[in-house]
C-alpha cells in the first residue's frame, strides 16, 4: 500500500492512504465480514450527497439545500436525486469505493455549483472521515444565495445523539465548548453519541468554516427589510439546529423532517409579523434551534450569500488522533489523494496513445474515463430491510397444468444487500442482470470489491436457489419503487450476468496461477485462521487474485451457493422440445422466461423486445438459451478451479447441449438467422423471427465456433444499415422489423450500450482474434462500431452532462432516464478496451 506521508506544520504526521493500491483487501479470510476498508461509503446514491455504514445499524447522513429568496422555497429543497429537480449534471468525478469520494452537482437554478468531498482517514479502523461542502455561484453577476443544512441519523435503538455545544459560547458563529482552548480539534464540535451502532463506536462531530473560504451570511439586499435588521444581524452568521427522537424507520426522511420543522418557523412568522410586515426570508427559514432528550437525529444548519466552503469531521471513539483532519489537512488529503487516484486510473484504464482524443467543455477521453468509473463506484449502495415476495402466484402462461392462484404478498425477513445502482434517480435499488456488467467495470478498478458485491448478491439466494431480480430492501428503497413492480416472484428469473462476473474471475485467476491451476486442494489445510497470519499492510484490493490461498477459500465459499442457483434456472427456465415434436440433438437443453405477458417479457431484461403474438408455454426463448450457455461455461471453470471433476463433467455436457441446440432449435435457414420458437393453434412448432439484439446473441455470448456457416449472416446483418447498424452503436431492433420504433419502444430501436458492449466483447476476444473465415470482417466490424458508440457517449456527455439509459438511433440524442450511470458507464471500458 502506498502511503502519503503530510507534515501538518511540525505537528503531528498524517497518514493518508493512496489510492495507488485501491487501498486495503476486501478480507482476509473470505467468510469474514466485511472489510473495516469497506464500513464507511457514500452508500445513499438515491440521494445528492449522503454518507452511511455498510450495516444494518448504522449512522446515516444527507445533504438538504434551498435557496432561502423567498418564504416558500423550502418546498423546492434539493436532497433525493430526481429527474425533476433539473439539475443540470451531477455525479461523482472522483471515487475510489473506499476513502476517496468527489462530486460535482451543477445546481443552475439556483445559479450554484456544489462540490460535495469525502475522505476517510482510518482505513484500518472503523472510521473517522470528513466532509467538504463547497459553493460556487455560476453566474456573479446574478445576487445568489444558499441554505445547506446537514443532518445525521443513528439507526441503532440503544444509540441517541447529545449535543456538546452551549448556545451563548459562540466564536464566529461557531459553538465552543466553555473551557476550550480553540484548538483546531475541539473547537465546533457540535454533538457526540456513546456509539454509532451496536458494533460500530462512539463518535462525535465538528463542524467549520473551511481555512481560506470567506462565508458570508445570507443578507437582505432590499430596504424592506431595514425594520427587522436589529433582530437578526447576529443571528444570520450561525448555525441552526434541530434535535429529534424519530422512529427507526422514518430516519431516512430528513428532507422531509427539516422542511416540517423550517416550515413551522415561517408560520410562526407570519403569526408574529403578519403577512405585511414579513422579515427577511433567510431569516425566516431557520431550524427551530431545539433538541429533544435522547435525539436520534440531528440536523445543522447555515445560510451563505456567494461563495462558501465548510467542513464537516466525523471522529471516531477509536481512532488514533493522528489520523483526525483538521480544515488545512483535510485539503492537503484531497489534493494527495486525487493524485494518487489519477496516477491509478492511468495503470488501470489505458487509452490508447493511437486512439482519437476525444475533447470538449467537459475535458479529454482521460476525463471521460475517470469520471465514468468514478460515477459506477460511486452509485454502490448498502440497502437493508424486508423485501416483499408472492410465492403463491402463477402467471397464465407459467405452467399449462397450473391453477391460477390469487396474489398473496407478503414481507419477507429482512436482508442486507451491498450492490451498484442503475440510476441515481430512477432506479437506486439492485437490479440483477445489470450488476453483471456493473461488476465488470467495478472488477477492472478493484477486483475485491466487486467480488464483495458479489458475494453480497449470491448471500440472498433462497433455499431453493431462487433471488428476486429487483431488490426492494426496506421503507427507503421501496419509496422510489412503482407500486406494480414492488412485489417478486420466485419463478422468475433474469439473465444471469452474475456468470459473466465468475468466467472474468476465474479467467484472471487461471493467467495468474497456471502452475497450480486448478488450485490446489492441500491448500485448505492453510486457511485455518490460527495458522494464517496475513499482514494487512501487504494486502491488496487484488489479493483475491494474487494470492491462491484466498482465491481458493472465495471460491469455495460461493460455489454452494452458484451451483444451487445454476440448477434452479436449469428446473425453473426449462422449455419443452419432444412435446412439439421438435428435433434437437440434446433432449434437454431448451428455455422459456416465465413471467410472459402478452406485450412484455420482463423477465429477460428486453421487456418489449418483439416475441410470439400469441403466449405459449411451448416457447423457447433463444436469449435465455443462450444466457444458459454462458451460465454453465462459468460453472465449468468455476469446477475446474476447484478440481471438481464430477460437476465440471456435468456442466461441460450441458454447455455442449446448448451448443447444438442454439442451432437446432433457433436458426432459422430461409431467413438466416437465429430466432425464438413457438407453437401455433395446430400444435406446430414454428419460428418467431426479430431481427436485433436477440438474433445476435449466439455471437454475443460467443458459442459460435469461429468457423461456424451462421457466422457469416449475423455479421452482415450487424453491419447493414438497414437493419440494426447505425453511426451511433447496434441499434436493439432492425428498421425493417414492423414493430421498430412502435408501443412503448423501449427495447424497439434505441440503442443500448451493454448489448453494445457484448458485441464488441466478442468480436474482440473471440471472432476478430482468433483465425477463422470472417476473422477480417470481424475486425472491421469491430473497430468501427467501437468508435461509433464511444463518440456518441461522449458527445452526449458533453452536451447533456450526463449518460443515458439508451440512445436514439436516429439522432444518437441520450433519452430515458439519466444520470445512468450503471451498464452505460461500461463506455469507458470499451474506450479502454477492457473486455
Amino acid at each position: 500500500m502506498m502511503v502519503v506521508r503530510i507534515n501538518l506544520g511540525g505537528s503531528f504526521p498524517l497518514l493518508i492512504a493512496g489510492i495507488i493500491a485501491a487501498s486495503i483487501s476486501v478480507i482476509t479470510l473470505a467468510n469474514a465480514k466485511l472489510d473495516k476498508s469497506l464500513i464507511w461509503g457514500t452508500y445513499r446514491p438515491q440521494v445528492y450527497f449522503g454518507i452511511r455504514a455498510a450495516e444494518p445499524e448504522s449512522f446515516l447522513s444527507g445533504l438538504v439545500w434551498f435557496s432561502p429568496n423567498k418564504p416558500d422555497s423550502i418546498l423546492e429543497a434539493r436532497h433525493e436525486c430526481s429527474e425533476a429537480d433539473k439539475i443540470d449534471g451531477y455525479g461523482w468525478t472522483y471515487h475510489d469505493g473506499r476513502s476517496l469520494a468527489v462530486q460535482e452537482i451543477k445546481d443552475t437554478e439556483n445559479n450554484y455549483l456544489l462540490e460535495t468531498s469525502w475522505i476517510k482517514t482510518d482505513l484500518q479502523g472503523t472510521g473517522s472521515w470528513a466532509v467538504r461542502i463547497q459553493g460556487t455561484v455560476l453566474d456573479p453577476s446574478i445576487p445568489a444565495s444558499l441554505s445547506a443544512i446537514y443532518y445525521s441519523g443513528l439507526e441503532s435503538d440503544s444509540s441517541s445523539i447529545e449535543p456538546t455545544f452551549e448556545q451563548e459560547n459562540y466564536v464566529d458563529g461557531l459553538p465552543s465548548k466553555p473551557d476550550s482552548s480553540f484548538d483546531d480539534i475541539d473547537s465546533g464540535r457540535f454533538i457526540k453519541a456513546e456509539k454509532a451502532s451496536s458494533t460500530l463506536p462512539g463518535f462525535s462531530m465538528r463542524f467549520s468554516d473551511t481555512p481560506g473560504a470567506k462565508n458570508k451570511p445570507a443578507n437582505p439586499d432590499s430596504i424592506d427589510y431595514l425594520e427587522h435588521e436589529e433582530e437578526f444581524q447576529e443571528t444570520r452568521p450561525k448555525w441552526h439546529y434541530l434535535g429529534l427522537k424519530l422512529p427507526q424507520q422514518h430516519l431516512w426522511r430528513g428532507k422531509e423532517v427539516v422542511q416540517s420543522d423550517v416550515t413551522s418557523s415561517v408560520k410562526a412568522a407570519y403569526e408574529a409579523y403578519g403577512s405585511k410586515s414579513m422579515p427577511f426570508a433567510a431569516d425566516l427559514l431557520t431550524l427551530s434551534d431545539s433538541v429533544q432528550p435522547m435525539s436520534n437525529f440531528f440536523a445543522l444548519q447555515r445560510s451563505f450569500s456567494g461563495n462558501f466552503s465548510f467542513d464537516i469531521f466525523y471522529d471516531a471513539q477509536d481512532a488514533p488522533k493522528a489520523t483526525l483532519l483538521d480544515g488545512n489537512s483535510l485539503g492537503v488529503a484531497l489534493t494527495a489523494s486525487k493524485q494518487a487516484y489519477s496516477q491509478h486510473l492511468e495503470l488501470t484504464f489505458p487509452v490508447p496513445e493511437t486512439d482519437k482524443v476525444l475533447k470538449g467543455k467537459k475535458g479529454t477521453s482521460k476525463t471521460f474515463v475517470r469520471e465514468l468509473t468514478s460515477q459506477i463506484v460511486g452509485s454502490i449502495g448498502y440497502y437493508f430491510g424486508s423485501s416483499i415476495v408472492d410465492r403463491s402466484f402463477t402467471h397464465d402462461y407459467d405452467d399449462i397444468a397450473a391453477e391460477p392462484r390469487e396474489a398473496n404478498p407478503q414481507l419477507t425477513p429482512p436482508a442486507e444487500l451491498l450492490t451498484a445502482t442503475p440510476s441515481r434517480s430512477k432506479f437506486p435499488r439492485g437490479f440483477y442482470w445489470d450488476e453483471g456488467f456493473h461488476l465488470a467495470h467495478i472488477s477492472a478498478w478493484d477486483p475485491n470489491l466487486s467480488l464483495e458485491v458479489l458475494r453480497s448478491w449470491l448471500n440472498l439466494i433462497d433455499e431453493d436457489g431462487w433471488v428476486a431480480r429487483e431488490q426492494v430492501l426496506g421503507e427507503e428503497a421501496r419509496s422510489r419503487v412503482p407500486p406494480e413492480f414492488l412485489t417478486q416472484y420466485p419463478t422468475y428469473a433474469n439473465p444471469p450476468t452474475l456468470a459473466m462476473t465468475v468466467t472474468d474471475y476465474i479467467d484472471r485467476l487461471a493467467e495468474k496461477h497456471q502452475n497450480i491451476f486448478p488450485l490446489e486442494a492441500d491448500m485448505d489445510t492453510m486457511t485455518d485462521p490460527d495458522q494464517v497470519n496475513f499482514d494487512d499492510s501487504q494486502i491488496t484490493s487484488s489479493s483475491y487474485i494474487e494470492d491462491p490461498i484466498l482465491a481458493r477459500q472465495f471460491l469455495m465459499s460461493i460455489y454452494p451457493k452458484l451451483r444451487q442457483h445454476y440448477l434452479w434456472f436449469r428446473q425453473t427456465q426449462r422449455g419443452q422440445i419432444k412435446e412439439w415434436d421438435r428435433s434437437a440433438r440434446a433432449r434437454n437443453e431448451a428455455f422459456r422466461w416465465r413471467g410472459r405477458t402478452r406485450d412484455h417479457v420482463l423477465t429477460s431484461g428486453l421487456d418489449d423486445y418483439p416475441r410470439a403474438s400469441n403466449p405459449h408455454v411451448g416457447e423457447l426463448h433463444l436469449d435465455l438459451m443462450c444466457w444458459m450457455g454462458s451460465f454453465a461455461e462459468a460453472m465449468v471453470k468455476v469446477a475446474t478451479a476447484l478440481g471438481e471433476e464430477d460437476d465440471m463433467e456435468e456442466y461441460e455436457k450441458h454447455y455442449k447441449g446448448i451448443v447444438t441446440n442454439v442451432v437446432d432449435l433457433h436458426w432459422n435457414e430461409e431467413e438466416k438467422m437465429f430466432c425464438d420458437a413457438s407453437v401455433n393453434e395446430q400444435d406446430e412448432s414454428f419460428h418467431v423471427c426479430h431481427r436485433g439484439y436477440l438474433s445476435i446473441f449466439p455471437l454475443t455470448s460467443q458459442l459460435l465456433p469461429v468457423d461456424s456457416p451462421q457466422l457469416g449472416s449475423i455479421l452482415d446483418m450487424m453491419h447493414d444499415k438497414d437493419h440494426i447498424w447505425s453511426s451511433f452503436g447496434l441499434r436493439s431492433l432492425s428498421k425493417q422489423d414492423p414493430n421498430y420504433g412502435k408501443g412503448e419502444d423501449y427495447w424497439r430501436g434505441p440503442i443500448w450500450v451493454p448489448m453494445n458492449y457484448l458485441a464488441l466483447r466478442a468480436l474482440k476476444k473471440k471472432y476478430a482474434s482468433q483465425p477463422g473465415p470472417y476473422q477480417a470482417q470481424a475486425a472491421k466490424i469491430y473497430a468501427e462500431l467501437r468508435e461509433n458508440l464511444v463518440e456518441n457517449v461522449w458527445k452526449e456527455y458533453d452536451r447533456t452532462g450526463y449518460t443515458w439509459e439508451q440512445y436514439h438511433p436516429e439522432t444518437g440524442f441520450g433519452q430515458r432516464s439519466h444520470p445512468f450511470t450503471g451498464w452505460t458507464s461500461m463506455a469507458a471500458m470499451i474506450l479502454a478496451e477492457l473486455y
